[in-house]
């Protein structure tokens, strides 16, 4: 395969995933902006939410103060924005039409009226009359262009690079998701027990907290099924870090990496497939308690740097076109 296919393939899928989370924590940000809550808790997490996606600079030195509706904007209006849900769903709009030949026409026709629907929305209002419905049809959209590709789509090179670049981009959002929220409320302890009057206090903040923080990563459901007890941030960390058949999980993810990686690399002894392994093993072999004893947010810090030199080894190695 042409290593600007690959690319644009790549690419195509990481943008779409990207949409997609962004979509998942604004909605989770705008439900937990209409709980009851201090001002401060308030601006804090709109302050997290742009912190994950490392915006914060970006959006101070044009919008000044943090408020939820130039937030809102910001991150799915904006178009000088790269990370916000309209440049991505051009950018998959743009990737998919420069390899519309390898596509299938059901793939290429959703990623299309995607792109169309979304201009309509933003046009008609409907995104201000109703951002919670809005971010489920981003899901929606996401959901559908996994279905479409995988269910369509020949299974050679084409759906592996595609696949790679849907779950590095999940593996690089759910950690930062992870240190972000876990940072905010200075969860490094993770102290068992509270006193009775602290914990009271703060017994329906923190459920309605880490509810959140697993309904971002669809994950309540699956936290009720595995551990079948009180929401824990001990749990909700092996959950969302350890947990390989949870499918938004670190584990589950670089899994996913290393499989498809396996199929498009021509040397089984390559550096990037090896690094990668390396990264996965970690993940396979860990243990939560041994995370948070020596860090989560240092944990977690590290691997989003592996996880960025893994993508920058991919481009080399399969993404690049090759000079003459």
């Amino acid at each position: 395969m042409l290593s600007r296919t690959a690319d644009h393939l790549f690419w195509m899928s990481r943008y779409t995933e990207r949409a997609e989370n962004t979509a998942r924590m604004l909605n989770v940000s705008y439900e937990t902006s209409l709980l009851p809550q201090s001002a401060a808790s308030a601006q804090a997490g709109w302050e997290g939410l742009l912190s994950i996606s490392e915006l914060l600079p970006a959006y101070l030195s044009k919008h000044g103060q943090v408020t939820p509706a130039r937030v809102m904007d910001f991150m799915v209006k904006d178009t000088q924005n790269p990370s916000s849900i309209m440049s991505c769903l051009r950018a998959v709009r743009e990737n998919a039409r420069a390899v519309r030949g390898t596509l299938t026409t059901e793939l290429w026709e959703t990623q299309n009226q995607t792109w169309l629907e979304v201009n309509r929305m933003m046009r008609s209002g409907e995104f201000e009359r109703d951002p919670g419905k809005f971010f489920e049809w981003v899901k929606f959209r996401s959901h559908l262009s996994r279905g479409v590709t995988v269910g369509t789509m020949l299974m050679d090179e084409s759906l592996h690079f595609m696949r790679l670049g849907t779950f590095l981009e999940r593996a690089d959002n759910t950690a930062r998701l992870v240190d972000v929220k876990f940072h905010a409320v200075g969860s490094d302890d993770f102290t068992p027990m509270e006193p009775p009057s602290v914990a009271q206090a703060e017994q329906e903040y923190d459920f309605y907290h880490w509810s959140a923080i697993l309904r971002s990563v669809s994950g309540f459901e699956v936290y009720r099924k595995v551990y079948r007890d009180v929401i824990r941030p001990d749990r909700v960390a092996e959950l969302l870090i350890l947990r390989p058949d949870m499918p938004r999980s670190l584990h589950a993810s670089l899994n996913e990496v290393v499989s498809n990686l396996n199929l498009v690399a021509a040397d089984t002894g390559s550096e990037t497939l090896r690094h990668a392994g390396k990264l996965r093993a970690e993940l396979a072999y860990g243990r939560i308690d041994e995370i948070l004893a020596t860090g989560l947010h240092a944990f977690l810090t590290q691997f989003l740097e592996r996880v960025n030199t893994l993508g920058g080894r991919i481009s080399r190695e399969f993404l690049m076109p090759q000079s003459a």
